[in-house]
């Protein structure tokens, strides 16, 4: 039962080790590819990294940020 959750983190695991442990560290570190150390380094390996945040800052830029509402 437990081993059957356990399947789908084993097997990405196994198929790509270098790619998953390098995302598991940068979760845990809350690292974001948007800084610099991280960015900078990304570009010189030739990878972009990808704006997992770009919706919500084009959303709140859109409607002038956060708004006020009143409930009566």
């Amino acid at each position: 039962m437990f081993l059957d959750e356990l399947t789908p983190f084993v097997q990405e695991l196994t198929a790509h080790p270098v790619a998953f442990l390098g995302g598991l560290t940068s979760g845990l570190l809350r690292l974001s590819l948007s800084d610099d150390p991280v960015k900078s380094w990304l570009q010189n390996q030739g990878a972009a990294p990808a704006h997992s945040d770009s919706g919500a800052s084009r959303a709140s830029s859109r409607n002038g940020g956060p708004q006020s509402i009143s409930i009566d």
